[in-house]
């Protein structure tokens, strides 16, 4: 170890050490440099690659809500490829609720999508403690229902446009991409507004196609308590864009009946007058629009009259109404009873139960809407005439634990081939909640998911017809996730997380096909 250095040893350490220099900037200069002693490979893939990598290669997307942003995230990878926060745009209470896609050749290089937000007293339902209205935060810039249209680069995400801004109606709701991709529906059941937009591209300004108004009139006008049980009229108004500014004037809270939203199974509160605001005594609850595959008919779901209007998009006319309770009459006819505004009515004996999320199978052939509270069932129409008209009322998907409030079905989607429908059943906080699979024959509960996460809300199918993806939001305030089940031999694969209290998803379709299993025709 005292032993001097032979003259070659040293003049052999110097060389080694000026190669080792020179390697050593090289590395810098390629950003490949060894950190002290170890060697260090720029990471390709890991141990959870094969993991991640048997989900596929798509792109899943979800709104955050409370978080204020959206996330976009890579199944066979399992990093997140990109993200957005509202905040960071001025938006002072951007609650992020729902959103949907467009077909994208490539996600990995790009992609578009449409984001509702909500906003205002909607933040103080779930129980946290803040000052936030105290501190003027939901005052103009925070009151929310924005329309959030937000490119993905490859890179990162951008915000292109508010199209509430461009347009003058805000609404907080679903959004549901058309089937030819042409443009998408949003609505808000706090408004009863159901609005039918086209696709702007690039910096251009998205146009409203044709938007609408539903208004209830109870035949008993002495208490909320009855006031939709008891029947009434259902009236649909065509709204007019002002000539003179171009815009509506729906932005923000303008037209809000009600102060906030009816979560899941509240539509009981507004009867008990628990929900306050301008006008809940003419509420619908029009808070959702899923398409059929055609691509002419639209079903504009109303929550508190337990129905759906079935709209003609080629000539932007309803043509009938579908109406969901056992022992109620399928379908209702619709009165044109005005012009400028047109206005048209639907007179319902009575409604025997609430109403909440619907679908159309991906074929067509069928349409499916929860009944809830009173009746916890699903009712099922066939729909494979023509003519709307025509559409039947076939049977109920029921279980043996659907009593009561809760547990209820809430949210659906298909199978790509159909044949199974997968179906979101909610229980109460903090209970956890599940996901059960229908068989598209017998209309029969053939598999239960039970105690998945709390707060299970909707589901995304891998388009390879491989997976299944049930999100649970945890109220906003407990656990979240996503948990993955097989499409077709219904196997439990595990969760992942699903980073940040997540209250919808979708995966990013790659053919206009895919919209068949996408935001587009389900909830």
């Amino acid at each position: 170890m005292n032993k001097k250095l032979a003259r070659r040893d040293f003049l052999w350490l110097v060389k080694a050490g000026i190669l080792g220099v020179a390697a050593f900037r090289t590395a810098q200069f390629f950003g490949t440099e060894p950190a002290g002693a170890q060697d260090v490979l720029t990471v390709k893939r890991g141990k959870l690659h094969d993991v991640h990598q048997s989900l596929g290669n798509w792109i899943y997307l979800a709104p955050q809500k409370l978080g204020g942003g959206s996330h976009a995230v890579d199944l066979g990878s399992g990093k997140t490829v990109a993200w957005i926060s509202y905040w960071n745009y001025g938006d002072t209470c951007p609650i992020s609720h729902h959103l949907a896609a467009y077909p994208s050749d490539n996600p990995y290089k790009g992609f578009e999508f449409v984001n509702s937000t909500q906003g205002g007293d909607n933040l103080l339902i779930y129980g946290i403690p803040t000052r936030i209205k105290e501190m003027g935060l939901l005052d103009r810039t925070g009151q929310g229902n924005h329309i959030y249209r937000v490119k993905y680069d490859g890179a990162q995400m951008e915000l292109i446009e508010d199209i509430a801004d461009s347009t003058g109606i805000g609404l907080g709701v679903h959004t549901v991409i058309y089937p030819d991709a042409s443009g998408f529906a949003c609505s808000d059941g706090q408004k009863d507004v159901a609005a039918f937009f086209n696709r702007a591209k690039g910096r251009d300004k998205t146009k409203v196609q044709m938007a609408f108004q539903s208004d209830w009139e109870s035949k008993e006008k002495s208490s909320l308590a009855h006031g939709w049980m008891k029947g009434g009229t259902l009236r649909l108004t065509r709204l007019v864009q002002p000539k003179e500014t171009g815009k509506y004037d729906l932005e923000g809270t303008k037209g809000n009946k009600i102060n906030w939203e009816m979560v899941p199974m509240a539509e009981n509160l507004v009867e008990h007058g628990e929900i306050p605001g301008p006008s809940p005594q003419t509420l619908t609850g029009l808070d959702a629009v899923v398409h059929h595959p055609n691509n002419r008919w639209s079903a504009l779901i109303n929550r508190m009259a337990n129905c759906a209007i079935i709209l003609d998009r080629t000539t932007w006319e309803p043509v009938t109404c579908l109406h969901m309770p056992e022992n109620s009459p399928g379908n209702l006819p619709i009165k044109k009873t005005g012009s400028e505004p047109d206005a048209w009515n639907i007179e319902l004996e009575d409604v025997k139960c609430m109403g909440h999320e619907a679908g159309f199978s991906p074929s067509g052939k069928n349409f499916v809407m929860m009944n809830n509270i009173q009746q916890n069932n699903m009712a099922v129409f066939d729909t494979s005439h023509p003519d709307p008209r025509q559409w039947k009322k076939i049977t109920f998907v029921k279980d043996a634990k659907w009593v009561g409030e809760f547990p209820s079905p809430f949210h659906l989607c298909f199978s790509m081939d159909g044949s199974k429908m997968f179906v979101s059943v909610l229980y109460p906080k903090p209970a956890d909640s599940a996901s059960y699979v229908v068989d598209t024959k017998t209309w029969q509960v053939v598999k239960k998911f039970e105690n998945v996460g709390p707060d299970c809300q909707t589901m995304a199918v891998t388009y390879d017809g491989k997976y299944v993806l049930q999100i649970f939001s945890g109220f906003q305030r407990l656990s979240s996730g996503v948990f993955i089940y097989t499409q077709d031999t219904l196997e439990p694969v595990g969760y992942m997380p699903n980073f940040g209290g997540h209250h919808d998803c979708v995966i990013v379709p790659t053919k206009i096909e895919h919209l068949l299993n996408s935001r587009c025709t389900t909830l």
